[in-house]
């Protein structure tokens, strides 16, 4: 029996007869003698919605998959040039010099993605200050941590070594008066280096900003000289390996919260083994600081931080600037002017006024002719830093003691280091009007007990 249903249509059988029905799509009854089976016209507009629908999604499927493989691509290289930084820097080496030494835990690897939180992506209202050497930034750590991050402008590919040993140095050093470095970054193109935040600027602004607000007395200037020396004098001689800081001035000498000295920005700084005396190397420090005999021969000794302490000494002694463009050329040193009037028996003429009226007279002629010591031209002739400090500390003891005997003063002053005598017969002092006080009226400093 022919099937009576269209070809493409379904027949169902039913009791004593059939059924015919259309594929979807399709209207009609589904019979060859019938109206058969009719395609459902679909309106162009809603065929049109559709396609474009269809279209959309389509693209927004296709934007979507390039978005993320961008962004995989994207943080895929981000990975690579970190990994390839990190081992350019010396983060191999590093890890294991710290396995090695047992260190891993003072050395703080930071990852940039950390350091750029804190710094709310290096904007320049987090920026510090900004020298030679490059920028400063404030950042808070998700600690809540306050730091001080140091973003270098070049990096020696030559000395990633030398750097590495550095860091894992620094890192060891632990000392009241020296700034402490937390960590570094080697993520980048250029290390970036992590030290505790010191809130109360530097001595540099301190001296040319004196303010009613915080005084920078005499007694403030004489502490802040000792404390600064004995930093010194323990990066020098208390360090497993002496280390030399090289750029001593008093913008890298900031105050803490209780306006306690720390010395800071070790970037130029360098240790050298205890076997060598000297360290041959490219000139680097800021002139006005610079120990001439490391000028001209390039040879950075122990004497050339002594020399730049000297010209921060003789800064807290006359509140000028290490280097005048206002003056004439042979008198832009305030190194060689302080000397001339040290030499013309002068010194009064170019000591701070505030200096002048706060400062007893024997305290001052110590100090004056201490840094004059340091910035000797023969460097076989300036002291050692250690000695400096002790006698700067001997120096800040005698103001809170009033009696003691020349012997008491000799016994402190003598094992360890030539005595402080303002008494020598090559020095006077200038009075208030102008007259010369003899050398032989000039009473040695002395050290009281009550």
């Amino acid at each position: 029996m022919n099937n009576p249903c269209i070809p493409y249509g379904t027949c169902t059988n039913t009791p004593g007869s059939y059924r015919c029905s259309c594929p979807s799509g399709y209207r009609g009854d589904g019979k060859r003698n019938g109206s058969g089976c009719i395609p459902i016209s679909v309106p162009h507009g809603k065929l049109a919605i559709g396609v474009g629908l269809s279209a959309g999604m389509g693209l927004l499927v296709l934007l979507s998959t390039c978005f993320w493989l961008y962004k995989f691509q994207k943080k895929r290289r981000s990975k690579n040039r970190k990994e390839k930084f990190y081992k350019r820097n010396g983060g191999l080496l590093l890890q294991q010099i710290s396995t090695d030494e047992g260190i891993l835990q003072k050395t703080r690897l930071f990852s940039v993605k950390e350091l750029e939180k804190a710094t709310d992506h290096f904007s320049e209202s987090r920026i510090l200050g900004e020298g030679g050497q490059g920028m400063v930034y404030k950042g808070m750590l998700s600690d809540g941590k306050i730091v001080a991050i140091k973003k270098s402008k070049v990096v020696d590919e030559n000395q990633v070594e030398q750097f590495i040993n550095e860091i894992a140095m620094l890192s060891q050093v632990i000392h009241r008066n020296v700034v402490k470095l937390l960590g570094c970054c080697l993520e980048t193109e250029v290390p970036l280096l992590v030290y505790e935040f010191i809130c109360n600027g530097t001595l540099y602004d301190h001296i040319r900003d004196n303010n009613d607000e915080f005084p920078l007395s005499w007694n403030m200037r004489l502490k802040i000289g000792v404390e600064v020396s004995e930093a010194l004098a323990y990066l020098h001689s208390a360090t497993s390996i002496p280390i030399y800081h090289r750029d001593i001035k008093s913008t890298n000498i900031l105050l803490d919260e209780k306006y306690v000295a720390r010395v800071s920005d070790f970037g130029t700084s360098r240790s050298i083994a205890v076997d060598h005396t000297h360290l041959t190397t490219l000139v680097k420090g800021t002139f006005g600081y610079l120990d001439p005999e490391y000028f001209q021969l390039s040879q950075f000794t122990e004497k050339s931080d002594v020399y730049s302490f000297g010209v921060v000494l003789v800064e807290l002694l006359t509140g000028q600037r290490p280097i005048s463009l206002a003056k004439m050329e042979e008198e832009r040193s305030l190194a060689t002017r302080f000397l001339l009037c040290m030499e013309a028996h002068n010194l009064k003429t170019i000591l701070d006024s505030q200096v002048l009226e706060q400062g007893k007279r024997e305290e001052l002629i110590a100090v004056a002719k201490l840094a004059q010591r340091c910035l000797n031209l023969n460097g076989m002739k300036m002291p050692l830093m250690k000695e400096v400090a002790m006698e700067l500390e001997i120096i800040k003891i005698s103001q809170t003691h009033s009696t003691t005997s020349d012997t008491k003063y000799q016994e402190l002053l003598l094992p360890k280091s030539k005595a402080i005598l303002v008494s020598d017969d090559d020095y006077t002092w200038t009075s208030t009007s102008g007259n010369i006080i003899p050398s032989s009226e000039v009473q040695p400093l002395m050290i009281h007990t009550a």
